[in-house]
């Protein structure tokens, strides 16, 4: 009876063993140093800084990530992951900030997971020369394009002749279905669906997306379109050997809004351009140019940017970035994706310009 129990044992602990997969703690690891003049000095006047930086080429973090096979070429899938400030050690917010899921896949029918993820918004990632650094797409929209998601719901395609399909869906919580809610960390609903084809010449991409406001569920908000608003996004690379060439177009739209002061857009159309030269296999050299303009008054600026990167090793690069933005007269856009408002001394004064170099070191693992 011994015998049969042990042997029943181990074919237990065979089939566990076979049916687990690896879990992966990875992470990014970034700090460098930083000027930037232009900045606010409180008196109605601009002032420049030097600091130690962490998360200006790519946010430090780490995370793990799992899968389990369960047969049948399904898997149950999870990955949990943190934002934080490399110099002081610091969590961006809650333990798991930026990804907290778990879900199935099937190579035939796609992926759909659940829990707090990145916004569908940040699919423009792929197409920003400088792939959402500090300073690149989501700074003249004052971060419009990089939030994170909770309650939320999505689904991956796989590839079906170069398309495939992803979609999000992010529930309120709230007792009315697009919000109604002040209390902190409420959410409004938010959904968004993405199209992209890809081939070996070049690859397109449109996304559709809304947030909406908690506290009333609509599409507007104090400071008009930044935060609550409806985005289109059309976006384009093109691969050219050692060249990539990359441009996108951003409308940002809201609705409902009334009574706001001059200066706070309810409409903003957002563009850019970039190249990027593979000179070698480990250097790689960056040009960009950002554009934003704003109804009611706010404005309008453009950011000039260059940059690059140098791979010491697979998982270890350098990279510096030097850019420019110059505003309009209404207009306070800073290099970085700050909030809106003159008391934000982060924003230059109206009408002034903003400059700031960056060099750091980055390590993946």
């Amino acid at each position: 009876m011994k015998k049969a129990l042990l042997a029943a044992a181990l074919m237990s602990a065979g089939v566990i063993a076979h049916a687990q997969s690896s879990v992966t703690l990875y992470g990014r690891v970034d700090a460098g140093l930083e000027y930037m003049s232009g900045l606010q000095n409180g008196a109605g006047g601009s002032t420049s800084r030097w600091r130690a930086e962490s998360g200006d080429w790519g946010t430090s973090l780490w995370g793990l990530k799992g899968a389990e096979d369960i047969g049948g070429g399904n898997q149950v899938l999870f990955k949990l992951e943190n934002g934080f400030n490399l110099m002081n050690g610091q969590l961006q917010s809650s333990l798991f900030n930026r990804w907290a899921t778990v879900g199935l896949s099937n190579a035939n029918y796609g992926t759909f997971t659940m829990g707090r993820m990145l916004y569908i918004s940040n699919g423009v990632w792929d197409f920003d020369p400088f792939g959402q650094s500090s300073w690149s797409s989501a700074s003249l929209v004052r971060g419009r394009n990089w939030p994170q998601s909770s309650n939320n719901l999505a689904y991956q395609s796989p590839k079906f002749g170069g398309f495939d399909f992803y979609g999000q869906y992010a529930l309120s919580n709230q007792t009315k279905w697009n919000g109604n809610s002040t209390a902190a960390g409420a959410q409004g609903r938010e959904d968004g669906l993405q199209l992209t084809y890809t081939s070996s010449l070049f690859q397109v991409r449109g996304i559709y997306d809304e947030i909406r406001n908690p506290a009333n569920g609509q599409l507007n908000g104090s400071d008009g379109g930044f935060t609550f608003s409806r985005e289109y996004t059309a976006a384009a690379n093109v691969f050219l050997g050692s060249i990539k060439l990359q441009a996108a177009y951003q409308a940002i739209r809201t609705s409902g809004a009334t009574g706001l002061a001059a200066g706070t857009p309810t409409s903003l159309d957002h563009e850019w351009g970039g190249v990027t030269w593979q000179a070698t296999p480990a250097l790689a050299a960056i040009g960009a140019v950002y554009h934003v303009n704003g109804n009611n008054g706010a404005g309008n600026a453009t950011m000039y940017t260059i940059g690059g990167t140098y791979n010491l090793s697979k998982r270890t690069l350098l990279d510096i970035q030097i850019a420019h933005v110059r505003n309009s007269k209404a207009a306070n856009f800073s290099l970085e994706a700050t909030g809106a408002g003159s008391s934000n001394l982060e924003n230059p004064v109206a009408g002034h310009t903003q400059s700031g170099v960056y060099a750091g070191i980055q390590h993946s693992f």
